[in-house]
């Protein structure tokens, strides 16, 4: 059940966080930790179907802190020692195994059943005090010159204002803020779309690879398949590649698309053999965007609301679960200074900035069809644990970006698309900062 008894249009909250997913339920229980009245408003009812099962394990220090990794030792999730790649003649890579470079407890993580993680993630933060409304909208946030003050909600199809010093876009892929604020920008060198299914009885590896993450390129090179395997002897498989690819001269029956693709795919093709679909074909599009701010006078924006990376790395959750737990150590700190100033509030944002930058840089050399790991790690071994690091979602520091130097020779690593957080020059009109979220 929700908590509806702090539903009052006059009431002033410390801070109201858009979306209840885990980039905001991570935000929202810290936030409540600190003492903090957090109202955190999700227009869907959870449970809910969301694609991105898959974890790093840098997630560890968050679900610590949490007081989360009970609940994730003790669930069903399988759990997650290693990435494999799969050429597209079908050869498979080495594992890359997180606990080779350390064997701590922290480098495991799990492979998560989101329709169950995301209501785990929302329970903890309701827990420790978070007020959480769900199946309500919110318009858009509103704004009192250049200071956001609060939100507009829908409920029951009329439009409630509702106050607080801090407003949380974690909204996702609605982007809300973003978008009513124009930062919201695709990466032109990342559009692409994805369709994917659930499958019964796909073939796993056995041992210490029997929940890695698997990454198989398609016979063309054109796409690749992503191979996840969850609880239940169940595995989230997907194709991506560009729209034009996938959607350009082949109908719109997106289980027919997503069945010749895997008949193109030797490497998936042999893993499904035996294997049942249980559930439709889905499409996503646009993976990849960015907002060209991470904050403003009273609001913040993190998780999917800031950007999302192509789902190769699976880094989507970590940078998520990462970003609301930095976004909240630094509100906790502008309200008990009183100043949620953009200045102030923009102090989280280097070191997601950078991790993302970091991860960025390793997609792009992916996407390069005349690049190979295998050739440039053979060259350069020195290199080897670097991209363990960046694999397992050790990228908050300086010291695995050495990479790039050598890597750069290689691959058009493009330019940094670090966020632009200028408070001088950077100017909204009240009329655009309160406008409908399209």
């Amino acid at each position: 059940m929700d908590s509806r008894d702090s539903h009052n249009v006059n009431k002033q909250h410390d801070c109201i966080i858009i979306g209840g997913g885990p980039a905001g339920a991570t935000c929202g229980a810290i936030l409540a930790e600190y003492g903090h009245d957090v109202l955190m408003l999700e227009k869907d009812t959870f449970p809910r179907h969301h694609i991105g099962e898959s974890l790093m394990p840098q997630t560890y220090w968050t679900f610590k802190r949490l007081g989360l990794l009970e609940k994730m030792k003790a669930s069903a999730y399988p759990c997650k020692e290693s990435v494999q790649f799969v050429s597209a003649s079908g050869k498979e890579s080495q594992p890359f195994y997180f606990t080779d470079r350390d064997p701590a407890e922290w480098s495991r993580t799990w492979q998560v059943h989101r329709e169950t993680f995301d209501p785990m993630m929302l329970d903890n933060a309701r827990e420790k005090g978070v007020t959480v409304r769900q199946g309500v909208a919110v318009k858009n946030v509103l704004f009192e010159g250049d200071r956001a003050v609060g939100v507009v909600m829908i409920e029951d199809g009329e439009s409630v204002e509702l106050r607080a010093t801090v407003v949380i876009d974690a909204s996702g892929s609605s982007a809300i803020l973003s978008r009513q604020l124009d930062l919201y920008a695709p990466d032109p060198r990342l559009k692409n779309a994805s369709i994917y299914a659930y499958y019964k009885n796909a073939e796993r590896d056995m041992g210490r690879n029997a929940g890695a993450t698997i990454i198989i390129h398609t016979e063309n090179k054109t796409g690749w398949f992503w191979f996840i395997p969850l609880p239940d002897n169940v595995a989230s498989i997907g194709v991506v590649a560009p729209p034009s690819h996938l959607f350009t001269g082949r109908g719109d029956a997106p289980q027919a698309i997503l069945d010749e693709e895997i008949q193109n795919c030797r490497g998936i093709r042999r893993r499904l053999e035996q294997a049942e679909r249980i559930s439709d074909a889905r499409v996503t599009r646009d993976f990849s965007y960015s907002a060209s701010r991470t904050s403003g006078d009273g609001w913040l924006l993190i998780g999917d609301a800031f950007g999302f990376l192509d789902p190769v790395y699976s880094s989507g959750l970590m940078l998520a679960l990462k970003s609301g737990e930095l976004a909240a150590d630094t509100v906790h700190g502008a309200l008990v200074a009183g100043d949620v100033s953009v200045a102030r509030l923009q102090s989280f944002a280097p070191p997601i900035d950078a991790a993302i930058g970091t991860i960025r840089k390793l997609v792009y050399t992916f996407y390069d069809r005349q690049f190979s790991f295998a050739r440039f790690l053979k060259q350069h071994p020195q290199y080897h644990d670097h991209i363990v690091r960046i694999l397992i979602g050790d990228v908050f520091n300086d010291d695995v970006a050495e990479v790039f130097t050598e890597l750069g020779k290689w691959v058009d690593l493009g330019d940094e698309q670090a966020t632009e957080e200028n408070t001088d020059s950077e100017q909204y009109t009240a009329t655009e900062r309160n406008g409908t979220n399209p």
